[in-house]
């Protein structure tokens, strides 16, 4: 007597995966937007495309921050603090991200 496995493949792009990327270019963009159309007279020393950097690389780094978090909901399944902690460190590695998208899209331009 064998036993069946059930070795069927879960689709890694999925619905819920785009609206969450979705989410975290727009949280991106709407927090890099502060920064840079807030910017009444920039320097001359700065190209003359400063702008198009710094909404490109944060909204990536933000989807990139928010995939992080759907690839960490396996763990969410388990017990209830390992759910905490899987909460936890999504958070944080998007936040991280986030921040880093930041620097490196203004990097040479307002963050000196």
């Amino acid at each position: 007597m064998t036993t069946n496995q059930n070795l069927t493949q879960r689709p890694i792009f999925t619905k819920l995966l785009l609206f969450r990327m979705l989410l975290g270019t727009l949280i991106g963009l709407g927090l890099i937007s502060l920064f840079v159309f807030g910017v009444d007279h920039p320097s001359p020393d700065w190209p003359k495309y400063w702008r198009v950097r710094p909404l490109i690389i944060t909204p990536l780094s933000g989807a990139a921050g928010a995939a992080f978090f759907h690839f960490t909901s396996l763990m969410r399944y388990r017990a209830e603090w390992m759910r905490l902690l899987a909460n936890i460190f999504s958070f944080i590695v998007f936040v991280i991200g986030l921040w880093m998208g930041i620097v490196l899209g203004l990097v040479g331009t307002m963050w000196n």
